[in-house]
């Protein structure tokens, strides 16, 4: 059987390939794995707004129970404010049941440790070798000696309040259009920005169990854009399903992406020498104009691999205390243990109230270069990366670009698909160079 854990947990078309018996065997493994040998025995369940996340939990619940451990369930929550939680609550472990800006019929479930932080791969191994071993045996209480399930019902208040103690200003006088994606930021972040004093106007913040990431959140900004400058906005804020990323619109309703936020928030925080080792850690995706921008204000930049898990390793190894990914999944480690799209928005708007320049201004810290993606949907992710034909189309294609751009072809983490990411500076010749790369990806799968 192939492995479980990817690069975010176990992900899965729910009731297909993550069913109610996987996430009862998850449940009960995970448990023993990280809260069974000794205090406290309890963990701290939450999930987003997806319809099969009920299905899901239910068998998560019964799974942790079943080996005498306690089930704290948090309800609909983004994935950081289960981090957060875990912590402040004292559980031995999180689990969320989302698959961030995924499709409503994909899910997922994610692992927190102690300290709020994602597991190591040898834990993860250890929890998926006894899921995969049909003879493992696991322990089977009786009475009083089963776990039991308790609700939090201040869960909201208390990650809200954490939150907004997490920036020294009010947002008065803000006016913000925040997109909820219809997931897990429904509640919360229209909340947040309230309490602080902005003026907010959600949208698509109506969860109904299948309307998640539908035309809306972080991956589909457009209906954003449009709501700003029709609401004459000061700024929109767009999060994805489980709210770990947000993504930014200004007042003419242009994008402004995880890494501009990154170069505003590190040199903001360089100019009160508060930057961590004066550093900055993004992945192999970050915009060139990254690379200027925050060499031009002497600030360094520390590149890793594609994905979260990666950027934290980094962090972590290098005692740097910012870093995140284009999308908008952006760590203030000071602030938790992942990414957070609530508190990244706030950490953005303290730089707004406290520079007193509009989010229009502070984006042009950072040229962006021109830079195309597009995803290739194909049957065998590894027969395609490991084909000589395709390593041959990239070298002729960064030959074409004569050093004046770049070429990154990966795999998804978590779908069947190859992604081709090229920047160049001749836009016509970035066109080109991925166009030609998505067929020759086409026809070798």
């Amino acid at each position: 059987m192939a492995r479980l854990f990817g690069t975010d947990g176990v992900r899965g078309v729910a009731n297909r390939e993550l069913t109610p018996e996987l996430a009862y065997n998850l449940g009960r493994a995970g448990a023993l794995v990280l809260a069974g040998q000794g205090e406290p025995k309890k963990v701290v369940i939450g999930r987003d707004t997806r319809i099969s996340g009920d299905m899901l939990e239910a068998a998560l619940v019964a799974g942790v129970c079943s080996v005498g451990v306690d089930a704290c369930r948090v309800g609909v929550m983004p994935t950081p404010a289960i981090a957060y939680l875990t912590r402040e609550l004292g559980a031995a472990a999180g689990v969320v049941i989302s698959a961030s800006h995924n499709p409503v019929q994909d899910n997922g479930i994610k692992f927190f440790g102690p300290s709020g932080y994602k597991l190591s791969d040898r834990v993860e191994e250890k929890i998926e070798s006894m899921v995969l071993d049909d003879g493992a045996e696991y322990p089977a209480p009786v009475g009083a000696e089963l776990g039991r399930v308790y609700k939090v019902n201040d869960a909201v208040d208390r990650y809200v309040n954490y939150a907004c103690s997490t920036i020294n200003v009010d947002l008065k006088g803000l006016k913000i259009v925040v997109d909820c994606a219809n997931g897990a930021a429904y509640e919360v972040a229209p909340r947040v920005l309230s309490e602080l004093g902005a003026e907010v106007i959600p949208i698509f913040n109506t969860p109904d169990g299948v309307n998640i990431n539908d035309g809306c959140g972080s991956t589909h900004p457009g209906a954003l854009k449009k709501k700003v400058v029709e609401c004459g906005a000061d700024l929109g804020l767009a999060h994805d399903g489980d709210a770990d990323r947000v993504l930014a619109v200004d007042s003419s309703g242009r994008l402004v992406d995880g890494d501009q936020i990154m170069v505003i928030c590190a040199k903001h925080l360089k100019s009160k020498n508060k930057l961590p080792l004066n550093t900055l850690v993004v992945t192999v995706m970050s915009n060139l104009g990254l690379h200027d921008a925050l060499k031009q204000e002497g600030i360094n930049v520390l590149q890793t691999k594609v994905g979260d898990r990666y950027v934290m390793e980094k962090l972590l190894e290098s005692g740097a205390g910012l870093g995140g990914e284009q999308s908008g999944h952006i760590i203030f480690l000071e602030h938790n243990t992942t990414g957070d799209g609530i508190i990244t928005a706030l950490q953005l708007l303290a730089v707004i109230k406290e520079t007193g320049q509009s989010i229009d201004k502070l984006a042009q810290q950072m040229e962006r270069y021109p830079q195309l993606l597009k995803n290739v949907r194909v049957n065998d992710k590894e027969a395609v990366m490991n084909s000589d034909a395709l390593k041959e189309a990239v070298v002729r294609g960064e030959e074409y670009l004569q050093g004046e751009g770049r070429i990154l072809v990966r795999p998804s983490g978590t779908e069947p698909l190859i992604r081709v990411m090229a920047e160049a500076r001749d836009a016509g010749k970035l066109n080109e160079v991925v166009d030609s790369l998505v067929k020759v990806i086409q026809q070798i799968s």
